[in-house]
């Protein structure tokens, strides 16, 4: 460990030349961070922005589903009259023209 803190502090009373490169290399690695984490938070933002709009689109199909089917209720409804009536007169006695 003091090996290592020794050349950290030869490095550090080294010239300003490498001082200057060691800086801009952390500063390019430090921006190209930032630049990922601002990138990640877009593609969430995207994701989360299709997933509503999946959530939306699935929320009306169900909701078309379900108007349809009462629709057929009621339908299944009028039908049955419809039918009861035209049963009966079919079912009447015919006379002769």
């Amino acid at each position: 460990m003091k090996k290592f803190l020794g050349q950290i502090k030869t490095f550090a009373n080294s010239g300003a030349k490498a001082r200057k490169g060691m800086t801009t290399v952390l500063a390019v690695f430090f921006g190209l961070q930032v630049y990922f984490v601002r990138e990640l938070l877009v593609a969430e933002l995207f994701f989360g922005l299709g997933f509503a709009v999946l959530l939306v689109l699935g929320g009306l199909a169900y909701l078309v589903v379900s108007v349809c089917e009462r629709g057929l209720e009621f339908a299944e409804a009028g039908v049955r009259v419809v039918g009861d009536s035209a049963r009966r007169w079919f079912q009447q006695p015919r006379r002769n023209q």
